[in-house]
């Protein structure tokens, strides 16, 4: 099906042909079109014009509106103040807008984006062998989201979860477990996410305790990092129980958050082992990296430390090792040259950003990265506590992803449990919403909130049936499926030829933002403003009930489909984009 041409869209070709008619030489300009609580739109582009052209802008604006053409979009268009164009458009235009979009079931009349590329986005990044915890969640729920939202505009994505399945540690574990070979045998061959990591952590705890008691464990353990980084079969298969152990772990907890991860999509830093020496081969051949007291590094004029001495990006440890710069560039490397992108997204921590910075002008600097293909570092604040401190246990651990989710579902399922009488709820659906409910709450939470703040953990504000919360769209979406559910014979229906009341058009023009706002989201890798926008629609559809009975015995046949086909679609619009951002819509709440 074709794209639906935005109502503001239409609005300002109509004002740019009229301007072009008045202003020749203003051919092509912006009218700079906004919603207005005056009228339905105000455009305030005349002003910058008239500046230029040396004219007055208030006659320079009745001149324009003297050339718009009314009656088919626009109804009326005034000028205001100074030079401002109040524009009202007509009740028909809006409601045969809204009944394309709703043609459109899969859509809803949002286009594809006209030059579609291939990004790389590199999000939810856990360790082998250690627990996740709430410093892990943003870079998942943000990641998710921003895969939805741009595979729906049409992007081709891949998924890269760059795992930490590398390093020192692995020669401490690997030794304790040849020589206590059944510590990850388990009792049945189907093992639980919450199994596997109790084993790991049991593992991880004797190890370290045998590390740090026993000089000789010591020696063997660091011996065999040297096994692992040359490639020796068995230390390799010892590592690879570990990763595979970490994985049923990992994807528990991805399930229980309601996202898809896919085994190929796990690219970890081991991944790119074999591309490291030629990295460094590459960086120092072309200058872009230089040797400076044994190791391969990079400057920067910008970057110095506390003493004022340039701080280098180590390519290369002057012991031969090789640092996280040289995983990341090889990365780099390889989503440039091998999977051919034109982006690479980063969710990462913004306490990283330094480090991605000197990582991706060392990039530019070897012709890796360049006007055609860009980086960019989707960089996310920390989760706080009530108190606006990181969050922490009380006995002042990290909190355990697993543990803050579980609780946010038994919170959320005791919100569903009280409404299951008055809804007509099974036990099992009690327990399935709880779930969505829980879930979309502390997902929605970090959407709702800008990636670049900190934002508060606050599990009794998440699950409020009030405020900007998921669960106040969860339950509007819901409110709409029992009023649809209760319509009997009438069904949803697009009636041009009413006239709409105040409430119906301000819920009608909110509807039609929608593929603008999609795109702008995608655009900017922006998902708050997506939770700001579905929050809004929420907002003027409580207004509508207020205002406008849908199921009525006093209203018209016609009047009733009519606003049940504007409820229709704000369910249809509910349900896409809580889709996009991860969050499921349960029909009965």
């Amino acid at each position: 099906m074709a794209p639906v041409t935005s109502l503001s869209h239409s609005v300002e070709q109509h004002l740019t042909s009229a301007l072009s008619a008045t202003l020749p030489e203003a051919a092509g300009a912006d009218p700079l079109l906004r919603r207005s609580d005056r009228a339905d739109f105000q455009a305030n582009g005349i002003l910058a014009l008239a500046k230029k052209a040396k004219a007055n802008p208030r006659e320079l604006a009745t001149q324009v509106v003297s050339q718009v053409v009314t009656g088919g979009v626009i109804k009326e268009i005034e000028v205001s103040g100074p030079g401002f164009l109040n524009v009202t458009l007509t009740d028909r235009a809006i409601t045969e807008n809204l009944a394309a979009r709703y043609a459109d079931a899969d859509r809803l009349g949002v286009p594809h984006a006209g030059r579609p590329g291939t990004t790389v986005i590199d999000y939810a990044q856990p360790n082998v062998a250690k627990e996740m915890h709430v410093g892990h969640l943003r870079s998942a729920v943000i990641g998710d989201a921003t895969v939805q939202i741009l595979e729906f505009t049409g992007e081709s994505v891949v998924r890269r979860h760059h795992i930490g399945d590398w390093g020192t540690q692995f020669g401490m574990l690997i030794q304790y477990l040849d020589e206590h070979p059944h510590e990850l045998d388990h009792k049945e061959s189907r093992v639980s996410g919450e199994e596997a990591m109790s084993n790991l952590d049991r593992l991880y705890k004797s190890a370290r305790k045998l590390f740090d008691a026993d000089e000789e464990f010591k020696t063997r353990a660091r011996r065999r990092v040297v096994d692992l980084q040359a490639g020796e079969p068995h230390t390799l298969a010892v590592w690879q129980k570990f990763v595979d152990e970490s994985k049923i772990y990992f994807f528990s907890v991805f399930e229980k958050l309601d996202m898809e991860v896919r085994d190929e999509d796990i690219v970890g830093e081991s991944g790119y082992n074999d591309m490291l020496a030629e990295t460094c081969r590459l960086l120092e051949e072309s200058g872009v990296a230089v040797r400076s007291e044994g190791a391969l590094c990079v400057f920067f004029e910008d970057v110095k430390g506390p003493d004022g001495n340039p701080v280098p990006l180590i390519v290369q440890k002057s012991d031969g090792g090789y640092g996280y710069a040289a995983t990341d560039l090889s990365a780099i490397r390889d989503r440039v040259f091998t999977i051919k992108a034109n982006t690479l997204l980063y969710i990462v921590d913004a306490r990283q950003s330094l480090h991605f910075k000197m990582v991706f002008e060392t990039a530019r600097r070897a012709g890796w990265l360049n006007e055609d293909v860009k980086a960019h570092q989707l960089a996310f604040g920390t989760v706080l506590g009530k108190d606006g401190k990181p969050f922490k246990t009380r006995e002042g651990e990290t909190v355990k992803l697993v543990d803050l989710l579980d609780e946010a579902v038994d919170r959320a399922t005791a919100v569903v449990g009280e409404k299951r009488d008055k809804v007509g709820l099974t036990d099992e659906e009690v327990v399935e919403n709880g779930r969505y409910v829980g879930i979309g709450a502390v997902k929605y939470a970090d959407l709702s909130t800008s990636a670049v703040r900190d934002y508060k953990f606050d599990l009794d504000q998440m699950v409020s049936l009030n405020g900007d919360t998921s669960v106040y769209l969860q339950y509007a979406y819901a409110r709409i499926q029992s009023i649809l559910r209760k319509a009997g014979e009438a069904r949803p229906t697009a009636h041009p030829e009413l006239e709409l009341a105040p409430a119906e058009r301000a819920l009608g023009l909110h509807l039609d933002q929608f593929a603008e706002t999609v795109h702008e989201v995608a655009a900017a890798y922006e998902p708050h403003k997506l939770a700001a926008y579905l929050y809004q629609l929420a907002s003027h559809l409580t207004t509508f009930y207020d205002q406008c009975h849908v199921l009525s015995a006093d209203n018209a046949p016609e009047v009733v489909e009519n606003r049940l086909f504007l409820v229709d679609l704000t369910g249809r619009t509910l349900h896409l984009g809580m889709a996009l951002l991860g969050i499921r819509t349960p029909g009965k709440l």
